[in-house]
């Protein structure tokens, strides 16, 4: 270190530290100091050494102060734009850090930070001290080789990683230029240096059909293949239903039920079956008995552990088991006696569970319908499929009745339904995107939800009241900050919302969505209020789940693709068992808190790979229309443009730097663009139509300008 610096930095301490002078902020420190405004840059760097070294801190009002500034420990996360937030575990808000304050932190990174300032109604703001742990050792991207070098560089997918990777020639492992390959990191660089690497996989050419969802999956380190051991295991336990497996278990072989599921489905872990007593329904609903074949700290099950979801990408499904369990013994498969584990439940005429019973059972599914075939008897009335499945129509009838009736309960206590439409994408054999759609909701696919919303409520109540070691599926209180903003700002709309005293209820968002259905600002109030709600989670304590306005709810229903479904599945039979002694309760009490941690970061990852997946087909889709113009929304705006979705789910920005008619300035409190000369207004739900001038499969971005309401084309009547 330079000597000079050294003896600078002392000085500065030493003043700091005097007691005959406060503590000062920084123009006062360097006028005190006499050091010019060219030179200012210097003492800054000083400053910000002292503060590193924990010698000085800077406090809430911006004045250094002798000491060290408490420090917080959490995981950094990267904002495509250069600044990021410092996460804390265990506190509600996270602490905001700028692009100078960042001190080369990765996205993931484990870090300590300190705060700088606390200002009033807003996140704090902080700066990152010191880097406990990388979280980041391996990087996907493009690999570009340097002509007449012997270096190339990596392009990182991940656009949180914001500098290229510097890669020796005798460490490409052979790579060319277009490569996507997987680099471990060797150095994370520093000022003036960037971070280097090496080649360890080579996924595939960027035009291969395939390489493009394959570095998602690789970039997203999703656990694709089983290992020999695995599959060995899967195969010894997948053996058909014997006498002995249906030993003491309820024989419900004769029950009419059926599995309805979409048409590719091929893990149908959940069967139905509806009939009436008096004037009671008698619902039943039978979850495959995973844990039959997946015994706890068996090889299968610390995979499943590990990948704690199955994956849904766009053309294909990663699942959390081998095959051979997931689409064979533990799938109701139409017309085979399976083991299940069955919440048989009835209900009253208002929709309320005046008993129920969860027994291991035996059963046999009769058929395997889908959405599309349910749909087309009770709502098509298609006398073709009435015909077909004659003998099970007064069942379905049944269902749907139920159905309605489960459903006006859950409105009536306030449960929100936002009905916003999911990616519906067809694919051709090449892996290219034909048709993007939204998905069809339906009255087949309502039954199913209904259902299985109360079979998970029932059995979470149960278990709760048992007092047992449990897995809850919990959503908190949304922040009364965002609530009250939201409340303020639909009073532009002449809507208003009742938000007591720490106090939020969901049957307020509920009634303002009900309010909104079919006007003008639906899409856009609808988005606000779901932006204002927390993300739910498994936890081993109940806390209730705010969005359905329930008290006690949890994941049942799908131990073949959820490993807390599996989880709870094992206690419930331990208790059914008699097995569930203080020991064993010992032993899941030690064993939730992680478990359940786990696996909503699994969820969380599952679901972001999922997400980039479908934006990158949908990048890959639009490339097919650029210059047509389409008939849109305005779903999001920021300083840098608006967003715009399309009727099929599409969304594209439409940047300012485009907006060529007038310069625009953005309203945050507003959520409008209002132009500064002409004083024309875009507002968020707004209707307007788009061209398509360019798409970025790299950074997976769709690119739109405005066009005038008279250039609509033949693109958008295909949607």
């Amino acid at each position: 270190m330079d000597k000079t610096f050294e003896k600078r930095k002392k000085v500065i301490y030493d003043l700091i530290c005097d007691d005959l002078y406060v503590p000062m902020k920084f123009k006062e420190l360097a006028m005190l100091l006499q050091v010019p405004k060219e030179q200012r840059d210097d003492l800054r760097k000083v400053l910000e050494s002292l503060e590193t070294d924990g010698k000085i801190y800077l406090s809430k009002r911006g004045k250094y102060c002798k000491g060290e500034a408490k420090r917080l420990t959490g995981i950094y996360r990267a904002n495509l734009r250069g600044y990021g937030f410092v996460v804390i575990p265990d506190e509600d808000s996270d602490i905001f850090i700028g692009e100078e304050d960042t001190n080369g932190a990765f996205d993931g990174d484990e870090v300590e930070v300190t705060i700088t300032r606390e200002p009033q109604g807003r996140s704090r703001e902080g700066k990152i001290v010191r880097i406990v742990s990388r979280g980041l050792t391996k990087v996907v991207g493009l690999y570009q080789m340097k002509e007449n070098k012997n270096y190339g560089f990596v392009i990182p997918d991940n656009q949180r990683f914001f500098q290229d990777i510097f890669i020796p020639v005798e460490r490409s492992k052979g790579a060319i230029n277009g490569h996507k390959v997987v680099v471990e990191l060797t150095s994370y660089g520093e000022p003036g240096k960037k971070p280097e690497g090496k080649v360890i996989e080579i996924i595939g050419h960027i035009n291969d059909p395939g390489t493009d969802i394959m570095s998602i999956v690789k970039g997203y380190d999703l656990p694709v293949e089983f290992s020999e051991k695995i599959l060995n295991q899967a195969e010894r336990v997948a053996k058909d239903v014997s006498e002995a497996d249906r030993a003491g278990r309820k024989d419900i072989r004769d029950w009419q039920m059926v599995t309805i599921d979409g048409e590719d489905a091929k893990d149908l872990d959940d069967a139905v079956s509806v009939t009436r007593a008096g004037e009671n329904y008698i619902l039943g609903v039978h979850i495959a008995d995973v844990t039959n074949y997946v015994q706890e700290n068996s090889a299968i099950d610390r995979e499943a552990l590990e990948r704690g979801t199955s994956v849904y990408l766009v053309d294909r499904v990663i699942p959390m088991l081998p095959h051979k369990l997931s689409n064979g013994i533990c799938s109701l498969n139409a017309g085979e006696d399976r083991l299940a584990l069955s919440c048989i439940m009835t209900v009253n005429p208002k929709g309320i569970v005046i008993d129920h019973e969860i027994a291991e059972t035996v059963i046999h599914v009769d058929e395997r319908m889908t959405y599309t075939s349910v749909k087309k008897i009770l709502e098509d009335r298609d006398p073709e499929e009435i015909e077909r499945y004659q003998t099970l129509v007064p069942m379905f009838e049944l269902m749907r009745e139920l159905s309605g009736v489960l459903r006006a309960r859950r409105q009536r206590r306030g449960s929100i339904d936002f009905d916003f439409p999911e990616t519906k994408m067809v694919l051709d054999e090449k892996g290219r995107p034909v048709e993007i759609k939204p998905y069809d909701r339906n009255v087949a696919t309502k039954i199913i939800e209904d259902f299985m919303l109360l079979a998970n409520e029932t059995v979470a109540e149960d278990y709760y009241w048992q007092e047992l070691p449990f897995v809850y599926r919990t959503h908190e209180v949304p922040d009364e900050e965002k609530i009250r903003a939201l409340a303020t700002f639909i009073n532009n709309f002449g809507y208003s919302m009742h938000v007591g005293v720490n106090e939020i209820r969901p049957k307020e968002i509920q009634k303002l969505l009900a309010r909104v259905e079919d006007t003008p600002e639906e899409a856009l109030i609808s988005r606000l209020a779901l932006r204002s709600m927390k993300q739910a989670k498994y936890t081993p304590e109940n806390t209730g789940h705010f969005g359905l306005a329930a008290n006690y709810y949890t994941h049942f229903t799908s131990p073949i693709r959820r490993y807390p479904d599996l989880q709870i599945h094992r206690i419930i039979k331990d208790n059914l068992r008699g097995r569930m002694n203080e020991k064993k309760a010992e032993h899941y009490q030690a064993i939730l808190p992680e478990v359940t941690k786990h696996s909503s970061e699994m969820e969380r990852r599952a679901e972001e790979a999922e997400r980039e997946t479908v934006k990158l087909k949908k990048v890959e889709y639009m490339q097919q229309h650029i210059g047509e113009v389409f008939r849109g929304v305005i779903s999001s705006i920021t300083k840098w443009g608006m967003y715009v979705e399309l009727p099929n789910t599409i969304e594209g920005l439409v940047h300012v730097v485009n907006m060529t008619d007038d310069h625009y300035d953005y309203y945050a409190d507003r959520y409008e663009m209002v132009g500064a000369h002409t004083y024309k207004i875009y507002k968020l739900g707004q209707q307007i139509s788009v061209r398509v001038i360019d798409t970025d499969r790299l950074l997976r971005t769709i690119d739109f300008e405005i066009a005038d309401e008279g250039d609509e084309e033949d693109g958008e009547d295909e949607w």
